[in-house]
C-alpha cells in the first residue's frame, strides 16, 4: 500500500505533540485551529492509525506517535539541509524573526545592503521554536530572541535590552496617571498567558516583584487564541505586560518609575558559522537601530 506523507503535516504533528494542544500548535504555525486539525486528521487516515486521544480537556499521543514523532523530526531535519545545501553561494543571508522585530530589523538590514550593494539579506517569519532550529540546522544564519537560549552548536549574542510595556484598559483606576509602581499594580489582577507558553515573561514578573512585600496578583491565563487588548477590555480592573512594538490601540500605556521590567533582545548564531562582513554589518546595525 502507497502512503502519501506531506512535509506540512509531520510539521504539523510535531507541533501538536510538543504542544499537546491544537489551539496552540494552530497558533505557532500560523494557521488555524480546523485547519491543523483536518490536516492531523488526514494523516491519521492515510496513515491508518489514530495519533492522538482528543478530549475536551486534553489531547495525549498515542503509541504510535510516540514511534512517528522521532521519524518526524528527522524528516523535517532534512528538509532543512536540503535547502541549506542548495541555497545559492552569493552574499545571501537568511535572518529569522517575528513581527515585533520587524522595524528594526528592516532598518539594519537597509543599512547591510547600503553597505554591501550585492547582498541579498531575507526577512524570514518563524515563531520561537522553529527560528532556533533554522539556526542549528542551518537553513538560517542568525535569528533574533528575546532572552537567551542554551543549545550545543549555538552561541547568543545580546544586541539590545527592551523595557517592557504595562498596559490596562482606559478605564482602569490606575490609567492616565504619569507613573505608576509595582507595588501600586499588586493590587490588581495580572493578565499573562500561561507560564508553560511565556516562561521569559513570567520570569522577570516574578524577579521584579521578589524585593517587595507582596508579588503580583495574577489572573485568569489569557488563551492562546485571545489577545491581550481585548482581555483587558474584558477586565476593566487588570493589567498586563506587552513586549515593545506591541501595539497598545484602545489601551492605556503605564509609565513604570523604576523601569525594572526589562528583557534582553539577542541574536543566536551557529558556534561554527563564519562571521563575514555582511553578516557583521548586518549585527551591527541591529546593535545600533
Amino acid at each position: 500500500m502507497e502512503i502519501a506523507v506531506e512535509l506540512r503535516q509531520l510539521t504539523y504533528f510535531v507541533a501538536v505533540c510538543e504542544e499537546l494542544s491544537f489551539s496552540r500548535a494552530a497558533v505557532r504555525c500560523f494557521i488555524s485551529q480546523s485547519a491543523i486539525s483536518h490536516q492531523i486528521a488526514r494523516l491519521e487516515h492515510d496513515l491508518g492509525v489514530q495519533l492522538f486521544e482528543r478530549s475536551t480537556r486534553s489531547v495525549v499521543p498515542t503509541d504510535a506517535s510516540t514511534r512517528l514523532l522521532p521519524l518526524a523530526k528527522q524528516m523535517l531535519g532534512l528538509e532543512s539541509a536540503i535547502r541549506a545545501s542548495i541555497r545559492t553561494t552569493g552574499p545571501r543571508i537568511r535572518l529569522a524573526a517575528n513581527m515585533s522585530f520587524a522595524t528594526r530589523s528592516l532598518s539594519a538590514i537597509a543599512g547591510a545592503r547600503d553597505a554591501h550593494p550585492g547582498a541579498e539579506i531575507e526577512f524570514v517569519i518563524k515563531p520561537f521554536r522553529q527560528r532556533v532550529a533554522a539556526v542549528a540546522d542551518g537553513d538560517c544564519d542568525l535569528a533574533l530572541i528575546r532572552g537567551s537560549v542554551q543549545q550545543a552548536g549555538l552561541m547568543v549574542e545580546q544586541l539590545w535590552v527592551e523595557d517592557l510595556t504595562l498596559a490596562t484598559a482606559p478605564a482602569h483606576p490606575l490609567a492616565g496617571r504619569t507613573d505608576v509602581t509595582l507595588a501600586e499594580l499588586s493590587a490588581y489582577p495580572l493578565l499573562l498567558p500561561p507560564e508553560s507558553e511565556q516562561f521569559l515573561l513570567h520570569t522577570v514578573i516574578r524577579t521584579a516583584f521578589a524585593d517587595l512585600p507582596t508579588g503580583p496578583t495574577f489572573g485568569p491565563p489569557i488563551p492562546p487564541d485571545h489577545t491581550a487588548t481585548m482581555e483587558l477590555i474584558n477586565h476593566p480592573d487588570a493589567w498586563t505586560v506587552l513586549y515593545a512594538n506591541s501595539s497598545t490601540e484602545g489601551i492605556a500605556a503605564l509609565p513604570l518609575v523604576d523601569h525594572r521590567l526589562r528583557i534582553p533582545v539577542s541574536a543566536v548564531i551557529r558556534a561554527d558559522t563564519r562571521r563575514t562582513p555582511i553578516l557583521d554589518s548586518l549585527l551591527e546595525g541591529l546593535h545600533c537601530a
